[in-house]
């Protein structure tokens, strides 16, 4: 892949971290009810029954951003479940 490419989707990547992290942040706190999650591409209107759903995209954010900076710093990712 093209290191410009890998770079670009890292810093969108970090961008909705940022997004996402301050929506959940915001409803948690109790301080609001509801909150407009603008991700640079559409608005969302989440309230506190979404922050469980936020922190699942937060999660698979991480994911993508470690997938990505592995592959931009020519590193593997391994991914590994339990023989259970």
């Amino acid at each position: 892949m093209d290191r410009e490419f890998l770079k670009e989707r890292i810093a969108s990547t970090k961008t909705l971290i940022v997004a996402y992290e301050d929506a959940a942040t915001q409803l948690s706190s109790g301080a609001v009810q509801s909150y407009s999650l603008n991700t640079g591409q559409t608005t969302q209107n989440v309230t506190r029954f979404d922050v469980v759903r936020l922190n699942r995209e937060i999660d698979g954010l991480y994911n993508r951003l470690v997938t990505l900076e592995a592959r931009l710093n020519g590193s593997g990712v391994v991914i590994s479940r339990p023989g259970w």
